[in-house]
């Protein structure tokens, strides 16, 4: 009666090279195993939240991953490895 059932969220490690060349690590809470673009828009909205705004119409579509691509392009961030927290 009225009861729903909340899906378990369960943590990713999210490891990257950040804009200074340096390996970083972040956490984000995803269902399932976020793709390389689901992990690129969290760390970007996370290192880089006013460019998370910009609207990327002008790269969705036209391209794969254009969240993967910015971060890679704008910003030298690049997404290495998604791997769950145990």
């Amino acid at each position: 009666m009225g009861f729903i059932e909340e899906a378990l969220m369960q943590k990713w490690q999210v490891t990257f090279v950040d804009d200074h060349g340096v390996r970083a690590v972040e956490q984000f809470d995803f269902e399932q195993k976020p793709s390389t673009e689901d992990a690129a828009k969290m760390v970007r909205a996370r290192l880089v939240p006013i460019a998370a705004k910009l609207d990327l119409n002008d790269l969705e579509g036209r391209t794969d991953e254009p969240t993967v691509k910015n971060l890679k392009n704008q910003n030298s961030i690049q997404i290495l490895d998604i791997t769950p927290v145990s």
